[in-house]
């Protein structure tokens, strides 16, 4: 933040500087990605903050395209950011670059210098956020393997008791992310030993150790105390920064989460939760900017940025009106942080230390205390909007903004309020069937021994995909509106029988995988002779119940090693009634 604004003012043009601040968010993006991925991400970011400022400057040269502009970055930006994955803070400060464009005091400049300022801004944060490869090229891989270890760890002491099964998943999403990161954002062929390689050794250990709990057929046979202590040496051992040789076979790899193209098809679909927040930030940005421009066109993207901050995570009700208000409380007490500011009107030297050490505090502040961040998140914004120029009236210019947050908020929490019953019925049962459908392909394939050709890998990712989407339609359903909560309350031993089934079934293949040749002999002593078609007609009965949100059939004699969790699924709708599909 601070040297493109030192750059401004030695250059005698601290508008220009500020403008390029814009571009200093890249460094906000990208933080647990390896460097060599993180280089092409952060720089597709800047290009994407400098194309969204000259459009918002483009659009405030024709006032009736000023609206529809920010309306169409903030649903591109809220789609693509969800659907792959962007993390935080995601599509909110494209919404806002856009929006900011719009108002900024820059006439002096034309819009393709707009445009290299903000991308030079960028270019900058990318130089400051690769530096830590001179020092440590595989930083972000160790600490994803070294954080899967200490998750491993905590399951393996979980088990066992009321924190089993989140226990249970947190370390499965932890493992799943150190994959992403130790092969889906690596090169497709990168070097085959070394650093990369001994990280992909421990993690597959890791994996393996997780399976052995797993496949444990009491909780008392398995040496839980001694694979927790493995786990933390092993954490300790991923951290440590020597050369090794070790090799890991390719079959032994885990394909990590779906690829772009992979990821945008899937959230095409209707009701995705990309397709579905992108939906709920374009009606809110409409409306919200329609209301600005009959209050004062200057007004729209400070109302509109505010409906953007509410809606582009697609977090459930209970969060977003969490979030709603913390925003109204800090945006009050920020106003008045903001009015001593402007009042000041720090120059020079004194504008840049103010606005890099009010950045300093918001990224220490927005993960543990988002309500004392935006204090100083909505300081460093009106600062920032001055243009370094004096403000003629600070008690007027606080007052609307006041006003904008407030409008924006409530404008998205109506949205979100209006929208959220269809969504909330629908969307544990879709996860269900989904979860259940992965859960046949993979067994059909496990049932010859297949576990480690591309199309069984393929399979086993879209399970585990399969399970983190189900686990996140539970938890935004469960914080939907209190009178529309009930259902997804009661729909929870559907959901967790269905994870607790998926884990055995992946568990199951990793056993595969490490059978090697005798795989296939020890697919037949599992499923038997017939028993991959009894399972799938249980499968495929199961779900047709839940999408008819009827009872199912008692379920056939099935293979030993499925069975308890079958029958557990099988008894969570009977007994349940409804409840997974109502």
């Amino acid at each position: 933040m601070g040297v493109p604004v030192l750059a401004g003012w030695l250059a005698g043009d601290m508008a220009a500087g500020l403008m390029a601040t814009i571009g200093a968010f890249t460094t906000l993006y990208g933080n647990d990605r390896p460097y060599l991925n993180r280089a092409i991400h952060l720089a597709v970011i800047a290009l994407c903050f400098s194309l969204a400022v000259m459009l918002g400057v483009w659009a405030a040269e024709i006032p009736l395209m000023v609206v529809p502009t920010i309306v169409l970055i903030a649903m591109a930006s809220t789609f693509l950011c969800n659907a792959l994955r962007t993390g935080p803070p995601g599509a909110y400060m494209f919404a806002l670059a856009c929006a900011a464009g719009t108002a900024m005091p820059a006439g002096h400049l034309t819009i393709p210098q707009i445009g290299l300022l903000i991308f030079l801004g960028g270019a900058f944060a990318w130089l400051a956020h690769m530096a830590g490869a001179l020092f440590q090229p595989r930083g972000p891989e160790r600490a994803a393997v070294a954080a899967a270890a200490q998750a491993v760890a905590r399951f393996m002491e979980a088990v066992g008791t009321s924190a089993e099964d989140g226990a249970r998943h947190a370390a499965a999403l932890a493992l799943h992310h150190a994959w992403t990161v130790l092969v889906a954002y690596q090169p497709a062929r990168p070097r085959p030993n070394g650093s990369l390689s001994h990280l992909r050794a421990l993690n597959r250990e890791l994996h393996l150790l997780f399976v052995g709990v797993m496949n444990a057929p009491a909780p008392d046979s398995h040496p839980l105390a001694a694979g927790a202590d493995r786990a933390r040496r092993i954490a300790v051992q991923a951290k440590e920064t020597r050369g090794r040789d070790e090799r890991t076979d390719p079959k032994h790899i885990p394909l990590g989460h779906h690829g772009p193209l992979e990821s945008l098809r899937e959230n095409l679909r209707p009701w995705s939760p990309a397709l579905l927040a992108a939906a709920r930030v374009g009606a809110a940005t409409a409306i919200a900017g329609t209301i600005g421009a009959l209050l004062g066109l200057e007004r729209a993207y400070w109302i509109m940025a505010a409906a953007v901050l509410i809606l582009y995570q697609g977090l459930d009700w209970m969060r977003s009106l969490q979030r709603g208000i913390e925003r109204m409380i800090g945006t009050l007490i920020g106003l008045i942080l903001a009015g001593v500011i402007l009042a000041l009107y720090p120059e020079g030297l004194w504008l840049v230390a103010t606005l890099m050490l009010i950045q300093f505090i918001i990224e220490m502040l927005v993960i543990r205390n988002y309500a004392l961040a935006v204090v100083f998140i909505t300081a460093a914004a009106l600062t920032i909007a001055s243009g370094g120029q004096p403000v003629a009236d600070i008690g007027h210019v606080l007052w609307v903004r006041g006003e904008d947050t407030f409008i924006g908020c409530l404008t998205g929490l109506a949205i979100l309020a209006l929208t959220s019953p269809r969504s909330v019925e629908i969307r544990i049962p879709r996860e269900l069937v989904g979860t259940l459908v992965a859960l046949k392909r993979v067994l059909a394939r496990a049932a010859k021994g297949d576990a480690t050709t591309s199309a069984a890998q393929r399979a086993r990712r879209d399970l585990q995909h399969r399970t983190f989407l189900l686990l996140q339609a539970y938890d935004a359903s469960v914080g939907a509106t209190p009178w529309h909560r009930d259902a997804a309350e009661r729909s929870w031993p559907t959901v967790s029988a269905t994870q607790r089934l998926a884990y055995r079934v992946l568990s199951i293949c990793w056993q595969l995988e490490n059978a090697g040749p005798d795989s296939t002999n020890v697919a037949h002593a599992l499923f038997g002779s017939n028993g991959d078609r009894e399972i799938g007609r249980a499968l495929l009965a199961l779900s047709n119940a839940i999408r008819a949100g009827s009872q199912p059939a008692p379920p056939p004699h099935l293979p030993e090693f499925i069975d308890t969790e079958m029958r557990s699924l099988h008894d969570s709708l009977v007994y349940g009634g409804e409840s997974a599909s109502s």
